[in-house]
């Protein structure tokens, strides 16, 4: 009997002792392994792109192979019992899989339609083709993501990093700033606070105790720190000296150890006083503070020693020679690479570094140590910020019609982490009354009780420092009673 034939008779009738569902998949499964065609351009498209949970989504298949005998979704490559459901073409029969769970179901056309999707609907899918030869003529994967509700607006984080946001960006002098801490590790027994990149006892500006639900203040606290018990620190009137780094460590059970840094910005700008760039303390500065992933940023070097012997560049804190980027020696006017160099960086005479084609890996702290003909050491630490190009959001709203005195309630999604958002009315951003609240990400906007002025087009624009985005604009219309 010809391949053909056995998947026909499979397709009609079922082995002895086997489900019909097995018995399609017979013949399918004894070419899982052979070599794909390279000239399949199968595309699957999601309709709608985006999905919340509880909503449908169609998977729609375009550039279909012609003369297949049957198609098949899966739920894991090359694992049959990870079938959703396969479409027999010579029969026009659409049988369910061991994934299926009674809302997918498998079109003629190739497309899958799930409904009232849930979380655990989160993940790839993949289309599988089979011709009449019974040859696997492609394999087309798709990534679904189902946001969890319309409580939740932004995805799970990818990492569970320690890290730290300064907020705002940039202090006045005389103002506060928080350091706010995310993703502090679980089964945390105590924090620290430090002034500067190194940790030192002289240097701690307070600690956080789990166990007593208290904050001790260190010795280089000045009397405007506060450290509370999620991690964060606040500083209150900010002034010129409190400008650089400050470092969180973290120890949790089994003493795991976590090390975040941050850099404080104080906008000088109004002071009366000096430019910092003009003292004679070693600085960099990164221009630009943010950069775009494959751009470039340089690390603008600013008060050289006079009589400089020679520096060095080093990736992170620690001067180590396997962290070493580079020498520079102005005797012999000589530049040396070092084994963290990756042929991406250039090295000037007056101390700045050049780093080109920017990769997430890149993002963190650089330290410049000079030393001039009296063997004074000086370093300076920088911190290289990379972002990626935020996506466009998406939003969803509880009604698109409402009555006057009613409520409604606008939830912006996004793929992107570490945004910020923004709502728009009529392409204006929204002037917050009485009646509107944001929820503390800002990521839902709710007006309670709407009133006819409320009518229009609402948008949510999410951005980072490199980039922003605006939503499709979603219309509102008020009746009255």
């Amino acid at each position: 009997m010809t391949v053909r034939r056995q998947m026909e008779a499979s397709s009609v009738l079922p082995y002895k002792g086997c489900t019909p569902w097995q018995g399609l998949l017979v013949t399918a499964s004894l070419f899982t392994c052979l070599l794909l065609p390279t000239t399949a351009q199968v595309t699957i498209e999601s309709v709608p792109p985006h999905v919340v949970e509880g909503e449908n989504v169609l998977f729609l298949v375009h550039n279909l192979p012609e003369n297949l005998i049957a198609l098949v979704w899966l739920r894991r490559l090359g694992k049959m019992n990870h079938a959703i459901g396969l479409y027999a073409m010579n029969t026009k029969i659409s049988v369910m899989g061991p994934m299926n769970s009674g809302r997918e179901t498998v079109s003629s056309n190739g497309s899958l339609w799930i409904r009232n999707v849930t979380q655990k609907d989160t993940g790839f899918y993949i289309l599988q083709t089979i011709n009449r030869r019974g040859e696997i003529v492609s394999r087309t994967p798709m990534y679904l993501y189902v946001y969890s509700s319309l409580l939740t607006c932004r995805p799970p984080p990818t990492s569970f990093q320690l890290t730290i946001e300064s907020v705002p960006l940039t202090v006045a002098e005389g103002a506060s700033v928080i350091l706010l801490v995310h993703n502090l590790p679980e089964k945390l027994l105590v924090l620290f606070w430090y002034k500067g990149v190194l940790v030192s006892n002289d240097l701690e500006v307070g600690r956080h105790i789990t166990a007593k639900n208290s904050s001790v203040p260190g010795p280089a606290h000045s009397g405007r720190e506060t450290v509370y018990s999620n991690g964060s620190l606040l500083l209150q009137n900010v002034t010129r000296n409190d400008t650089g780094f400050y470092t969180l460590r973290t120890l949790s059970r089994h003493r795991k150890i976590e090390l975040a840094h941050v850099q404080l910005q104080v906008d000088t700008s109004l002071s009366l006083c000096c430019d910092p760039f003009t003292s004679a303390q070693l600085m960099i500065e990164p221009v630009p503070r943010h950069v775009a992933e494959g751009g470039s940023i340089l690390l603008q070097v600013y008060n050289l020693p006079e009589e400089l012997q020679f520096f060095s560049w080093y990736k992170r804190v620690s001067s180590i020679q396997v962290l070493k980027i580079a020498d520079y020696i102005r005797a012999t006017d000589s530049i040396f690479r070092g084994p963290a160099e990756s042929r991406r960086e250039t090295v000037y005479t007056n101390g700045s570094l050049l780093l080109q084609h920017v990769t997430e890996k890149d993002a963190g702290l650089y330290t410049l140590q000079t030393i001039d003909r009296n063997f004074k050491i000086e370093t300076a630490p920088v911190q290289i910020h990379v972002s990626k190009p935020v996506t466009q959001p998406f939003m969803r709203v509880t009604d698109t019609t409402v009555r006057v005195q009613s409520s409604v309630v606008f939830t912006c999604f996004s793929e992107n982490i570490g945004t910020s958002i923004r709502w728009l009315f009529n392409n204006q951003s929204v002037q917050l009354t009485e009646r509107m609240t944001l929820s503390q990400s800002k990521c839902q906007l709710s007006i309670d009780p709407v009133m006819e002025d409320d009518a229009g087009e609402y948008q949510c624009e999410v951005s980072n420092p490199i980039s922003s985005k605006t939503s499709v604009p979603v219309s509102l219309a008020v009746m009255n009673e």
